[in-house]
């Protein structure tokens, strides 16, 4: 009987606490918004599992423990590898042809950065965060998940459970934290501009602009060569057309790979006494803030960009919305909104991909401005 009892005190069951409840409460409800929803199931079921081996008491498998979890945040993350590899991947799958077809919209994905500082500056001077720990809290108005975790293992690596997970949340919740800002911000006339054909786009200049911008951007801001080398890289692979198998495993099983790792190792950092704190709350509300700062000024710069340009040659203030950098979902969020405002007249999905794009360069040279500034 005594060795019963014993097992049983050394058990989990034993040790769990109100703290490791809360949390798988938390994981649970990461992974059924994901089943059920949608939302960011790559990420968000890893992130969910991870959160959940983190809060088992005695396992030892959390991202700061000294488990399996503990050697990939070591390799993985503390070294910045992962969040790179992930530019690499997504550079193998993004089309920059909208973006290069109208170059105007590349002002649009700078504008929609305005939520990063928004949020920053509020967390720095009204809510007492450190110079580091707000730049890692604004960059979630990127809408970008690997950026996000790029800065704070950097900047504020005790935020990084907080920090990423709002990051992918409101990736996830584009669709529902959007549309009612556009319509907002936009008048009925506005949504019904029906932009021109693009430009085509030559073989020629979609090879060149990977090496330009990557060399230009890298050179301008050195911090920022990690993200933007790697995404330009992925996107040469893409459009050199000699490097297919190159191609195929960068936009397939290695990106596969990287998210799986990457996700179970961000929920290996949301133990119960990481996560569960007063920052954690005030991350989460700051991120809501910068996604929808952001949002707003990409709309907020078209609508002041169409005050220059003459009748027929003027954007579509919606797509301003999809300066964010997330790919594609932004951009199909506001197509679907404009088509359905307009009776399906007005369409802009791939005029609205050239903002989206550009948010991504964006973000990632805003999160290399911040390490120069605060590393």
């Amino acid at each position: 009987m005594e060795i019963f009892v014993e097992l049983f005190q050394q058990s989990g069951l034993a040790n769990l606490t109100f703290g490791n409840i809360a949390m798988f409460v938390v994981a649970g409800v990461l992974i059924f918004l994901a089943i059920t929803k949608g939302y960011e199931p790559l990420l968000l079921i890893p992130i969910g599992f991870g959160a959940i081996m983190a809060n088992l008491p005695l396992a030892e498998m959390g991202s700061y423990a000294d488990g399996i979890m503990a050697v990939i945040y070591d390799a993985g993350i503390r070294t910045e590898l992962l969040p790179p590899l992930i530019f690499l991947g997504v550079g193998v799958l993004t089309d920059f042809r909208p973006l290069l077809a109208r170059p105007l919209t590349f002002m649009l994905g700078a504008a929609a950065q305005v939520g990063i500082f928004a949020a920053a500056l509020a967390a720095f001077y009204l809510l007492g965060f450190t110079a580091q720990e707000a730049a890692s809290i604004g960059i979630i108005g990127g809408a970008d998940g690997p950026t996000s975790i790029f800065i704070t293992i950097q900047l504020a690596p005790h935020l990084l459970g907080a920090v990423a997970v709002a990051a992918y949340s409101y990736m996830a919740l584009v669709p529902i934290i959007q549309p009612p800002i556009i319509r907002l911000l936009t008048t009925k006339k506005e949504r019904e501009i029906d932009m021109p054909q693009a430009r085509p786009v030559s073989k020629t200049t979609v090879v060149l602009f990977p090496l330009i911008t990557g060399l230009v951007a890298s050179l301008a801001i050195l911090t920022s060569a990690p993200l933007i080398g790697l995404l330009m890289f992925g996107n040469l692979i893409r459009e050199s057309g000699v490097t297919e198998r190159l191609k195929k495993t960068a936009g397939g099983p290695m990106i596969d790979i990287v998210t799986i790792l990457l996700g179970l190792v961000v929920g290996g950092t949301m133990g119960a006494e990481h996560f569960l704190t007063y920052q954690t709350i005030m991350i989460l509300a700051l991120g809501a803030v910068a996604f929808s700062f952001s949002t707003a000024g990409g709309v907020i710069f078209a609508k002041a960009i169409n005050l220059f340009l003459r009748d027929g040659r003027r954007i579509n203030p919606c797509i301003g919305a999809a300066g964010v950098s997330a790919v594609p979902m932004s951009a199909r969020v506001v197509q679907q909104f404009v088509s359905e405002q307009t009776e399906g007249r007005v369409n802009p999905l791939m005029p609205a991909m050239g903002p989206n794009v550009a948010g991504v360069v964006g973000s990632a040279v805003t999160a290399g401005v911040f390490l120069a500034l605060l590393a």
